[in-house]
């Protein structure tokens, strides 16, 4: 049985971040990455295929957002286990990490609703339907990592939805660890803070290129991946992060709310609030 990694959003980021130490440290016999960007995965695929790791990363571009896009995957994901049925015992998945999703930042009223709906099916319906699919490919001592955010412990103004979309990943995440701990599958939610990726830049449609301050993203993944095979639930890389989420329980949601979108009203510099002393907390902590 072939056993495979499979990464979504892998073509920047944390998903490109994740690519390079699971064909690095991991022992699998093929690694797909995932993502739309064609040009990004085949300079990726083409890095890491160096013979140096004796592992094959395999490119696929593919739109996997929403209803439509976890049924392309599937058909995908099936058509491979057939074509491989013919020669050996199938497709093993023991590594899957459902990384790609995005944000929008802004008040509600004021954003694209097609935009919000997007964000919602890609960041929850797909996510929700991969691991569906996944799941019967996962053996015992599989594990999977959603990508869920530090905003999942509270609700953020001006983040109303991509902050509702990463706690509806975190609950599922939790939960489903619960339900496949018997069988021996591993499921963690990482819950990250300011990292040094293209967030900001999608999020601020352009108006941040980054999030000053922000952790390494090499830093985030080798911890995420270390606190998965452990069994652990969640992955918080900052000691900052792991109090945000502690005081999140004694926090109320409302006063959270509100104090996050009045900060963000503030007339100010665009980097302001990145521009911080390490204890302070700003909105940019949760991007």
């Amino acid at each position: 049985m072939k056993k495979i990694a499979i990464i979504t959003g892998a073509s920047s980021g944390l998903g490109k971040e994740f690519s390079e130490q699971v064909s690095k440290k991991y022992d699998f016999d093929e690694i797909w990455i995932i993502a739309r960007r064609k040009d990004k995965l085949k300079e990726i695929a083409t890095k890491l295929n160096d013979g140096k790791h004796f592992k094959v990363v395999h490119p696929v571009t593919m739109d996997i957002s929403g209803k439509e896009g976890v049924q392309r995957f599937k058909q995908y994901l099936d058509s491979k286990d057939a074509e491989l049925r013919k020669v050996e015992s199938g497709i093993e998945i023991s590594l899957l990490i459902n990384n790609a999703g995005f944000g929008t930042y802004g008040p509600f009223a004021e954003t694209s609703v097609e935009r919000q709906m997007e964000m919602i099916e890609l960041n929850c319906t797909t996510v929700t339907g991969i691991c569906g699919v996944a799941l019967p490919y996962l053996k015992r001592n599989s594990v999977i990592i959603n990508t869920a955010s530090l905003a999942a412990f509270l609700p953020l103004g001006n983040f109303a939805v991509y902050g509702a979309t990463k706690a509806y990943v975190l609950s599922f995440s939790v939960a489903l660890s619960a339900e496949l701990r018997d069988k021996g599958i591993k499921v963690c939610a990482l819950c990250p803070g300011s990292v040094s990726t293209e967030f900001a830049d999608v999020a601020s449609n352009g108006a941040r290129k980054e999030v000053k301050g922000g952790i390494k993203p090499e830093k985030v993944v080798a911890q995420c991946l270390k606190r998965a095979y452990k069994g652990k639930v969640t992955a918080l890389y900052r000691q900052k992060w792991r109090v945000i989420a502690f005081m999140s329980r004694f926090i109320g949601r409302f006063l959270c709310a509100s104090y996050t979108y009045k900060y963000n009203k503030r007339p100010r510099n665009p980097d302001d609030d990145m521009k911080k002393n390490d204890g302070e907390v700003s909105i940019s902590d949760f991007m």
